[in-house]
């Protein structure tokens, strides 16, 4: 890239940086046009991502044949922490008699599931890598007035062991790395990219006739279905801080149920209408349950030096123990059972039913919703094959 564009992030400038796909297409470029003119390759490509950015790339060129042609691109994140940074995408190009058949090599994910952006079998190289492969590919045929077809093979050494750290085992996709990007371009700490992953995990849910759906924002509310509710995990979905995206989402794709389960030092902020859940975006933690708590009207003789107390906390978990000491603890959490309830409903407009089971780490279950307590007790959760319509 001859000039990274940057971005503000949390008041920092950080180096946009460029996708798999915009290596490939620039590894086919090169291979290509050196296969058709009969000469070495050259050392840079210049390419329009889709988003409408020119880049002028380095490439490198691994062997030069008769009949094929491979080069690569080092793939650069910028300042993103992608675990694909560093890693070289090859893309070997053949001649053929006609079409354009793409394909993965060593490093490049199998689909083996249903629901994911190709179909079950083929290499997971997304639908935008591919247009622009094809795209590439057409550009060399009309500069040198070529009829034919190519072959292309995108393969990334090392892409095995760098897919075992990232969604890919989970999402079906076996053998390596995922060929991604829509936009050609990284943005530093990308949200999108997070909700994208939970875009694809829920299509997937839906492609597998799953219509019950299970979703929690990490490992702490996974680790609390499996050992305190003893429900598998089979279908759960990961949403991190993005919970109003992640019920958008269950309704547009026709999921009939939901089931939110998490720790309370997140999940504590939907009682104040928050469905971002990252701290930058909104802490009001103490806030919540310090306004449960008055609403409430338990303590009424001591309101104002617990209220005061409650939001002199530091952690939620701390704040539940004062409660609890005070003895006002369930009727602070009836209250905001009812917020969150309102939260949901008003996000999911009634499209599906949408329960929450809240738990403190120390003290257990916290909340749970009317509509979670009548899908346990209707059996569209319970214990067993976890989602299962």
């Amino acid at each position: 890239m001859t000039q990274h564009d940057t971005v503000y992030v949390n008041g920092k400038e950080l180096r946009c940086g460029y996708t798999t796909g915009t290596c490939a297409a620039a590894a086919t470029a090169n291979a290509a046009r050196s296969l058709l003119g009969g000469q070495a390759p050259e050392a840079h490509c210049v390419i329009r991502t889709p988003a409408g950015k020119v880049l002028t790339l380095p490439v490198e060129t691994v062997s030069v044949r008769k009949d094929a042609v491979c080069c690569r691109v080092q793939k650069d994140a910028g300042d993103d922490s992608d675990i694909t940074n560093g890693l070289y995408v090859h893309a070997e190009v053949r001649l053929q008699p006609k079409e354009i058949v793409i394909d993965g090599g060593e490093g490049v994910g199998r689909v083996t599931r249903p629901g994911l952006d190709q179909p079950m079998g083929e290499a997971a190289i997304n639908s935008v890598p591919r247009r622009m492969i094809r795209e590439a590919l057409r550009e060399a045929a009309e500069e040198y007035s070529y009829a034919g077809g190519f072959s292309v093979c995108i393969s990334v050494p090392g892409g095995a062991e760098a897919a075992e750290k990232t969604f890919n085992p989970r999402l079906g996709i076996v053998g390596g790395i995922s060929i991604l990007g829509t936009s050609g371009i990284v943005e530093p700490m990308s949200e999108q990219a997070l909700v994208d992953t939970i875009e694809v995990e829920i299509r997937q849910r839906a492609a597998e006739g799953i219509r019950h759906l299970m979703i929690t924002p990490g490992n702490y509310g996974e680790e609390f279905i499996r050992e305190q509710m003893g429900l598998e995990l089979d279908g759960c979905v990961k949403c991190s801080n993005f919970v109003g995206e992640a019920v958008d989402l269950a309704v547009a794709n026709g999921m009939e149920a939901i089931l939110l389960i998490g720790h309370i030092g997140k999940l504590v902020k939907l009682g104040s209408g928050i469905l971002n859940t990252h701290s930058r975006n909104a802490d009001g933690r103490m806030e919540t349950l310090a306004a449960c708590f008055i609403q409430s009207k338990a303590g009424l003789d001591r309101r104002a030096v617990i209220a005061e107390k409650i939001l002199e906390c530091n952690t939620t978990e701390e704040a539940v123990d004062y409660l609890r000491e005070q003895s006002v603890l369930d009727t602070t959490m009836e209250v905001l059972t009812r917020r969150i309830e309102n939260t949901l409903q008003h996000r999911c407009y009634g499209k599906l039913r949408c329960g929450a089971v809240i738990f403190s780490k120390q003290s257990g279950l916290c909340v749970c919703t009317k509509e979670a307590e009548a899908m346990f007790a209707d059996g569209t959760f319970c214990r067993g094959r976890l989602g299962s319509a």
